[in-house]
This record gives structure tokens, C-alpha cells and sequence, in this order.
């Protein structure tokens, strides 16, 4: 009795009993079935058919479907836009918001947070309304006489529509990382540059970004994830997700399209695999070539 107490209350057991729920909650929810859906990328299964192993014969289909290029296209071109918009606005409303010149500056910051807070179906059906024909935003752009244009019906303009509710709704989220960054950037630092004559854009590039440098890279691989990752809103902003043309038509939602509308799981499970392999490359090459958890020398 007394060694299985002592087995019990084993100091060196201590980490392997914290981390046991842990384990037990990755291996069955996320190792296992990736484990299966690379099974399955090899195989032909519709679902209710025996499952037959084909090879590479799904990801020959994939590579080779016009309708992946197309996908592939929009998720690039989307996440391209995202970066361009919710990393350099975020870190510039950041930096100002921490300059001390912003009257109630935790207003504006819980201001631009709520959206984050908000259901992506009512995001989804407002954006609806806003981006139509009709709707606000081109009756604000014809009220300054600006031309207006179709956004949910023209292929061209589906990746910047989503881009703009992308930016409504994430603007406030990368804002607090930045911030948080920026709040432990040693003021003393601020000082000496100011004393040596430096303007607030030479202070802004010359002391802020470097030293918050480790957070835009993470808000940076945030943001690639996220972007291929797209699926809900090019499904809810276009019903059942039918973007015109496929315009709007992202890796994860022809991913989602093909297990579930044309039930050819195996090509799926190749897509999907294709898919976790860009954001894989796309991660590494961002730590690689932009410092990554390397510490300044």
C-alpha cells in the first residue's frame, strides 16, 4: 500500500498526470483523424461504397482540377489582401493609440473589438445587406457621386468583398496584439530617440517595429493560417456558398463541397492534405526569412 502510494504521489508522475487530459483530447480529436483523412486521401470511398485504395489518384484529380486552381487563386489572393490590410492599419492605430495624443483610448480600443465579438452569421447576413445592389455602401458611394458596383455578383469582386468584412472584423483583434507589444516596449527608448531629434514615423520604424518584431511575425502567421483556412465566409456571404463564377470560391469550401456535395471523400481528404501542406510551407517560410524565434544579437 504504501509504494502505490509513493507510485501515486511521485513528484516526477506530476507533468505526465497535467498533461494527460491534454494528450487524450489531441490524440482523439486531432492526431487520429488526421491520421484517417490521410488514409483516406489514398483511397476511393463516396461514403456509402466499400473503401478501395487508388494511390496518388486523388491528388493527381486535385492538381489537375481547373476548379482547385481557381480555389487556390481567391485563398492566395485573399490572404495577400488580409496582410495588406490587417497588419500595417492594426500596428499604425496601435502605435497611435499608445502615443498618448487618442482622448479615452479604451473606448476606441473596446469600440474596435466588438465586431470580433460578433456571431459571423449576423457578420454575414449585415454584410449581405451592405454589399448589395442596393445597399449602403452603394447608396453612400452614389450619395458623393462615386460609381457603384455589384460586389456579390461579379466573380471579380468576391475576394474584395470578403477582404472588407475581413478587415471590419479583425481590425480590432491584431489592434490589442499590437498594443500589448507595444506597452512593454521600454520607454527609455522613446527618450533617447526623441533627445537625438527623431520624428514619431523615425521613432515608429526605428524603435517600435523592431522591438515588436516577434509579435508581428506571430500576428503575421496568424493571419496566413486564417486566410487559408477560409470556408464560413464565402458559405454564408453567398448562399451555400455558389460565389459568382467561382470567384469567391476558397480550398477549404471546395474541400467542404466536394466531401459533402459530391461525396468523393478521397479527393476531399487529398485537398484537404494538399491544403495543410501550403500552410505548413507558408508558416516555415515566414520563420525562416523573418527571425522566428530568434533572439537579437
Amino acid at each position: 500500500m504504501k509504494r502505490v502510494r509513493e507510485a501515486v504521489f511521485d513528484p516526477r508522475l506530476a507533468p505526465y498526470v497535467f498533461l494527460a487530459p491534454f494528450l487524450a483530447i489531441f490524440i482523439v480529436f486531432r492526431l487520429w483523424p488526421t491520421i484517417e483523412a490521410i488514409v483516406i486521401s489514398f483511397q476511393k470511398w463516396e461514403g456509402t461504397e466499400s473503401q478501395a485504395w487508388v494511390g496518388v489518384s486523388n491528388y493527381v484529380a486535385t492538381l489537375a482540377n481547373p476548379r482547385f486552381g481557381k480555389a487556390l487563386n481567391n485563398t492566395v489572393l485573399y490572404t495577400l489582401g488580409t496582410l495588406l490590410i490587417l497588419i500595417p492599419i492594426p500596428l499604425i492605430l496601435a502605435a497611435l493609440l499608445d502615443s498618448g495624443r487618442v482622448v479615452k483610448q479604451t473606448s476606441f480600443r473596446v469600440a474596435l473589438f466588438l465586431p470580433a465579438l460578433t456571431s459571423l452569421v449576423v457578420v454575414s447576413v449585415v454584410f449581405r445587406i451592405v454589399l448589395a445592389r442596393d445597399g449602403l455602401l452603394n447608396v453612400a458611394l452614389d450619395g458623393v457621386g462615386l460609381p457603384t458596383n455589384r460586389y456579390l455578383e461579379v466573380a471579380n469582386l468576391a475576394v474584395p468583398s470578403m477582404i472588407i468584412m475581413a478587415a471590419w472584423r479583425w481590425t480590432g483583434v491584431n489592434i490589442l496584439y499590437f498594443s500589448a507589444a507595444i506597452v512593454n516596449v521600454p520607454r527609455e527608448l522613446y527618450e533617447a530617440a526623441a533627445i537625438d531629434g527623431a520624428n514619431a514615423w523615425q521613432i515608429f520604424r526605428n524603435v517600435t517595429v523592431p522591438m515588436i518584431r516577434p509579435t508581428i511575425l506571430f500576428v503575421v502567421v496568424l493571419s496566413v493560417i486564417a486566410g487559408f483556412q477560409l470556408f464560413v465566409e464565402p458559405l454564408l456571404l453567398w448562399s451555400g456558398g455558389n460565389t459568382p463564377g467561382d470567384g469567391g470560391l476558397s480550398i477549404a469550401l471546395l474541400v467542404y463541397k466536394t466531401a459533402f456535395t459530391a461525396f468523393n471523400f478521397g479527393q476531399a481528404a487529398a485537398m484537404g492534405m494538399i491544403l495543410a501542406v501550403i500552410i505548413l510551407v507558408a508558416s516555415v517560410i515566414q520563420f525562416r526569412f523573418f527571425g522566428g524565434g530568434r533572439s537579437e544579437r
